[in-house]
């Protein structure tokens, strides 16, 4: 179908687009949900920024729609607005429009749904519902843009045209390596829109316009129209507020004589771009300028490394070979020295009694050493294996990448991810953990770094060898979810588990029977000696997850002054019994004795 966009795409100079308009409402309109919201509430704020970029030069001006779908505005309480915001959003731009008497074109934008589960026919129903609106009020084509997955694209490509036969632009998002945050490559991104009915392929947002003509030069060999609508550069944060990088209008002239060499179309910006560097994009389409210099050059990195020798850890050679591992449980200092804790490992060591020591990541929610550090220190002093503990309550996924990353360079290997205990049950009153990920998204990640990717599927320059394991309570009060949660774990890549803290292995037996039969994944079982009828007391109430049985807690506080030696026969009995039913155990020491479990092995 030909339409007015089409005649202005295939001929004559390319398409001058407006900019960043989504952040330029939020910094000068108070207090608004999400952008989206001021064509409600301050409609002359979106009508006179519409105005000053065709004043600049536009000549496709962006409805005030990107996070305009159901699912996005309902984490706004805006769900039940998405027809009015849609439609006056349109009325607002095609006002814009009368009041400067210019021919511009209107395009509405759509963008990814945001969190939403799976991408099946109610995705493909929440974009067509907005497509709907979008061309009912008189938009002349409809924009896609900030997407990361082609399959997510693809979703948003079929739902418009369930209900819409407006021009598609279709653009992504792509790092300075033209790749997406998921490892969308643009290359890609050329194969397939190929055969997908969209007018005209390009990138947008990103790191700026260096990335997006990287991305353009791996678009070209499509055939299909280009176009590049980059942010300013990438944003950074300024006392509480995003800002982003200065980059001077003259720059931007630049990128636009760049994407013109590379065939684009459509040329503007997204992100930090204001009418000023939109004027500089339209003054160089208007002079055709040609490129002074190429930006769209894309450098490798130097120093990437050769994918690591994978060698098997001692611990997991050990657990490989069925035969009975030992771990001391370690508790990271609450101080700055490690010079304690170095010592009990090496008396740890020459016992000869002890196979591995796992490391603790704040128990408890009480800030300590961090547990990959410490671990670092050990395999730099001792050739025992250290186990750190990894949890996802402190940290970012990118945060989570970034210390893995490191503790493998310096040569941590195993690995048990855990998802943490919540910060308000430590030292942080009204602290609130980030939590990205749980234990299985944790487990997940590792899994991705030992395959050679992020968590998004994008590559690193020499995938990991982790080992990787996971906790798992037997004694949960939902054994239904603990064996759902184990599975997914497993799925997740675990390689190994361990149980919380058992006093009572009849609860191993039955999280066993409810699994469908033996553990797929060898078991390292808790024992912890026992050596006061108080802590008996505290485990059970105060602890999530633990159980003391009663029989154990009367024994203890009717043994009084030899509740120690009670305990540790508990403990003894614990473990000739945990050989029969698990593949290793791992030890807690008595309160600020980390030894004392050498009494209860050497027995």
């Amino acid at each position: 179908m030909s339409t007015r966009f089409h005649e202005r795409l295939t001929a004559g100079q390319p398409i001058v687009a407006d900019g960043g308009t989504g952040v330029l409402l939020l910094s000068s309109v108070q207090r608004l949900r999400c952008p989206e919201e001021a064509c409600l509430r301050a409609a002359d704020a979106v009508t006179a920024l519409h105005v000053a970029f065709i004043q600049a030069g536009a000549e496709l001006i962006e409805t005030n729609t990107f996070g305009a779908n159901r699912q996005k505005l309902a984490g706004h309480f805006l769900e039940d607005e998405v027809e009015r915001i849609n439609s006056q959003a349109v009325k607002l731009a095609r006002e814009a429009r009368e009041i400067t008497g210019a021919d511009v074109l209107i395009g509405g934008a759509i963008g990814p749904l945001g969190d939403v589960g799976g991408l099946g026919a109610d995705a493909q129903a929440l974009f067509a519902e907005q497509a709907a609106v979008l061309e009912g009020r008189g938009a002349d084509l409809i924009v896609l843009e900030t997407f990361f997955d082609l399959d997510e694209l693809q979703a948003a490509v079929d739902g418009v045209r369930s209900v819409s036969q407006l021009p598609i632009v279709a653009l992504l998002t792509f790092g300075e390596d033209a790749e997406t945050l998921t490892g969308l490559t643009a290359r890609a991104v050329g194969e397939w829109v190929t055969s997908v009915d969209v007018a005209a392929i390009g990138a947008n947002h990103g790191a700026g316009p260096q990335a997006a003509l990287a991305a353009l030069e791996q678009l070209a060999p499509s055939g299909v129209p280009l176009a590049a609508m980059p942010n300013v550069g990438t944003a950074g944060l300024s006392a509480g507020r995003v800002v982003y990088a200065h980059a001077r209008p003259e720059y931007f002239a630049e990128f636009a004589a760049n994407a013109r060499a590379l065939g684009a179309r459509i040329i503007g910006g997204c992100c930090g771009t204001t009418a000023a560097e939109i004027a500089a994009i339209a003054a160089a389409v208007r002079e055709e300028r040609a490129p002074r210099s190429s930006l769209a050059h894309h450098e490798r990195r130097d120093g990437a490394a050769a994918p690591p020798d994978v060698e098997e850890t001692h611990f997991a050679r050990l657990l490989r070979e069925g035969k009975w591992v030992v771990s001391a449980q370690l508790e990271p200092p609450f101080g700055g020295s490690l010079a304690g804790l170095l010592d009990v490992v090496a008396a740890l060591e020459d016992s000869g009694l002890v196979d591995v020591v796992d490391v603790n990541d704040n128990s408890g929610a009480r800030a300590a050493m961090n547990a990959l550090m410490v671990s670092s220190a050990i395999l730099r002093a001792h050739a025992i294996e250290p186990v750190p503990h990894v949890t996802g309550r402190d940290a970012t996924v990118m945060g989570l990448a970034s210390m893995l990353l490191g503790a493998h360079a310096e040569g941590v290997r195993n690995v048990l991810a855990v998802t943490g205990d919540p910060p308000e049950v430590g030292d942080y009153a009204g602290g609130h953990g980030v939590y990205e990920v749980d234990a299985i998204g944790l487990t997940r990640l590792l899994s991705s770094l030992n395959e050679g990717h992020d968590l998004n599927g994008k590559a690193i320059d020499a995938p990991t060898s982790f080992f990787v394991g996971v906790a798992v309570n037997p004694t949960a009060d939902d054994l239904d979810v603990e064996v759902d949660r184990f599975r997914q774990k497993i799925e997740a890549g675990a390689s190994y588990a361990m149980t919380q803290l058992l006093f009572d292995f009849a609860y191993l037996d039955r999280f066993l029977e409810r699994l469908g039969g033996p553990s797929p994944i060898p078991l390292l079982v808790g024992i912890c000696p026992l050596w006061s009828y108080r802590l008996a007391l505290r485990f059970h109430n105060e602890l999530p997850g633990v159980v003391v049985p009663e029989p154990i807690q009367e024994g203890l506080r009717d043994a009084g002054s030899a509740a120690a030696e009670y305990g540790m026969a508990l403990a003894r009995e614990l473990m000739v019994e945990a050989r029969e039913k698990a593949q290793g155990a791992y030890l807690v020491a008595p309160f600020r004795k980390p030894l004392g479990i050498l009494e209860l092995l050497a027995s």
